[in-house]
């Protein structure tokens, strides 16, 4: 399956994802990417995130902003 921000695949694209030493409260789902785990503070420091309704909400990858801001309601119904 490819990925929302290139042609490689999911586990190509993905620099973000969880690692174990990380606490739940560090780790987000992705909503655009079926809840590809994402580590907060590596996200926010390159931007990998959005403010929807009082509520944020990070990415694994750069497509999935965009994607995200397509239609934000729907992503936020889904995480």
């Amino acid at each position: 399956m490819g990925s929302c921000c290139s042609s490689k695949t999911r586990t190509e694209d993905l620099t973000l994802t969880a690692r174990p030493e990380q606490t739940d409260d560090a780790i987000a789902r992705c909503p655009v990417m079926a809840g590809t785990p994402v580590v907060k503070a590596d996200a926010e420091a390159k931007g990998l995130f959005r403010d929807y309704n009082g509520q944020r909400y990070w990415f694994c990858c750069a497509g999935c902003g965009p994607a995200f801001d397509a239609d934000p309601a729907r992503y936020a119904a889904t995480a």
